[in-house]
């Protein structure tokens, strides 16, 4: 039976690592502005994350710290991803500004934002740190943890879909191009940091 403070408790953990923005996070707030596959978008972000919390809570939290070599080359695939995408982001930020605009021609492809989301989901070791080492850690205090996997796991769809969703609240200030050049360049500063952070 779902114990509700153990529920409730799993989600403060849960709303308190999936907030903190990070590079899967300004992806799903850019494509949002751009009102481009929202709904996909946000549906595959929440789904990956609750595979992982319910990783990390049912114990692979154990296995990743055991194995060195896994979280080695997680680390090194996840840095060469953010480092050519937040290259990416500056040349954006650094472009004409035709293209910067929230209706432009040059819209990806379902597939394509679909495995860019893959991509900074499951190539960013920050991910496997907050849903498998922290949350699963967390878990153990718990005898109910699929209580505490629910709460979490709630507490990633919610944030995901209120990201996509109320993203287009700011259309009206992401409709002058400068705007839209300062979020890309704040885009590739954290793609960047965090790539170094990674390295070193």
């Amino acid at each position: 039976m779902l114990s509700l403070s153990v529920f409730f408790k799993g989600f403060g953990i849960g709303s308190g690592l999936i907030v903190a923005i990070g590079v899967q996070n300004a992806f799903v707030l850019k494509q949002g502005l751009k009102q481009q596959y929202v709904f996909w978008l946000c549906f595959l972000c929440a789904l990956s994350d609750s595979i992982l919390i319910a990783l990390g809570v049912l114990g692979f939290a154990e296995l990743m710290t055991a194995s060195p070599l896994l979280v080695t080359i997680a680390k090194y695939l996840g840095a060469t991803f953010l480092l050519v995408y937040g290259t990416k982001a500056f040349y954006a930020a650094f472009k004409t500004t035709q293209t910067m605009q929230l209706e432009s021609n040059h819209k990806q492809t379902l597939t394509q934002v679909l495995l860019t989301g893959l991509a900074f989901t499951w190539l960013n070791p920050h991910v496997y740190l907050d849903t498998i080492i922290l949350i699963g850690s967390v878990a153990t205090q718990f005898e109910d943890k699929i209580s505490f996997a629910l709460g979490s796991i709630v507490a990633s769809w919610i944030f995901f879909f209120s990201l996509g969703y109320g993203s287009r609240l700011l259309k009206p200030l992401f409709s002058n191009p400068k705007a839209w050049k300062v979020l890309d360049f704040m885009i590739g500063c954290m793609m960047w940091s965090i790539a170094v952070s990674l390295l070193l």
